[in-house]
């Protein structure tokens, strides 16, 4: 049992884990019961009537206004893109950047934010890249800005080990020095809680299947919708001011939609977006931060089992650096993963050793069993269950 919430409840929402250790939410989290009954909805619904496509259209604008008030926004700084990757292009493409401008970078960090703004180097905008150390905030980019440098980027929390940055310093120094921000939220959000205005962001980006419990397909972006000057590199008649009611084209009607729909092209993924409306049903009927702290809790215990090992952990040890949710055992992949999967246990290789990823649904005998799978390859002593 969690001491934050009833968490054998909550598992029960999640039929996989039942069948075997799931540790691996940082790459996809298991289907929830709740999750699984939108999207049959949405199936029986097109099934049976061929699509109630204004009552799925209302469902988007619902769903739209839940990922507002869940990051502290209003619904009109939301746009629904397909995933990260596509928001953190989409946020690139979109600030003002020249020949000779440069962006800054944290090195190692996931290569599809990254690639967003290398894919500017064309256009002749520089990026600088800076070591990625235990511990990053705004002191660690302050060295690195110049009278050339207009935007930062960065991630939130790290996918390979676990780093949870000091996002709001950065922000504060872009703030203080006129710079643009971007942020990716992916392996924080649904368990790290995210304030995008206390962020000071210009865009934040994520995609759903993993804290948010969603199958892939679907992502978010937050635009500071104060900042109208950025604008699309695409366009749509859905991202339209004013879509012509006889959808023909016309050249003098093409100032972009005063809200964050600007970045959206159309067509919506309907049952990822019903998905969406009720994982977040789900997390805010638990609460964010008692998912972030059961999940802290659980690390420390992870933390604890791996020293009586003697097995190093990859990344930050203390909660004030760490992500609550994210560890990485330095244990080979190449030699380990095989081990893990033969014994029933889910986790991801990364590059420096096997990453143990936890979600709302875990419970301090699901590090046991995964502690206890290492010690059957003769690390540590033998437990007494053993």
């Amino acid at each position: 049992m969690s001491r934050h919430y009833d968490v054998d409840a909550v598992r029960k929402e999640f039929p996989a884990v039942e069948r075997m250790v799931y540790l691996d939410s940082g790459f996809q989290t298991p289907l929830a019961r709740p999750v699984k009954a939108a999207i049959e909805l949405f199936l029986r619904e097109g099934f049976e009537t061929a699509g109630p496509k204004s009552i799925w259209l209302d469902r988007v604008e619902q769903t739209r206004a839940k990922v507002a008030r869940f990051l502290g926004v209003t619904a009109d700084e939301i746009a629904f893109t397909k995933n990260t990757s596509e928001s953190m292009n989409i946020a690139a493409n979109a600030l003002p950047l020249q020949a000779g401008d440069n962006v800054l970078m944290i090195h190692g960090d996931h290569p599809n934010n990254a690639y967003a703004f290398l894919n500017l180097q064309r256009k002749g905008v520089e990026v600088r890249f800076i070591p990625m150390t235990e511990i990053v905030d705004a002191d660690s980019f302050a060295p690195f800005i110049d009278e050339r440098t207009r935007a930062i980027s960065m991630s939130h929390v790290t996918f390979h080990a676990g780093h949870r940055f000091d996002i709001e310093s950065v922000g504060a120094m872009c703030v203080r020095n006129k710079l643009h921000f971007v942020v990716d939220v992916m392996q924080a959000i649904g368990v790290v809680p995210v304030n995008a205005k206390a962020i000071g962001a210009s865009f934040i980006g994520s995609g759903s299947h993993k804290g948010l419990l969603v199958p892939q397909g679907l992502g978010l972006l937050y635009w500071d919708k104060t900042l109208k000057e950025l604008e699309p590199a695409y366009l749509a008649a859905a991202s339209l001011a004013e879509i012509p009611s006889d959808l023909i084209a016309r050249a003098d009607g093409m100032a972009p939609s005063p809200a964050a729909r600007r970045f959206e092209l159309g067509n919506f993924n309907l049952p990822a977006v019903h998905a969406l409306g009720a994982s977040l049903d789900m997390i805010e009927q638990i609460g964010v931060q008692n998912i972030q702290n059961h999940c802290f809790d659980l690390g420390d215990h992870l933390i604890a089992r791996l020293d009586e090992l003697d097995v190093r952990l990859v990344g930050p040890r203390e909660r004030k650096h760490r992500a609550p949710h994210i560890y990485v055992i330095a244990l080979p992949a190449a030699d380990w993963l095989g081990h893990f999967e033969e014994n029933g246990v889910r986790v991801s290789p990364e590059r420096d050793g096997i990453r143990v990823s936890l979600g709302m649904f875990n419970t301090a005998t699901d590090i046991d069993r995964l502690i206890d799978v290492i010690r059957r390859r003769g690390l540590g002593r033998p437990s007494v269950a053993a």
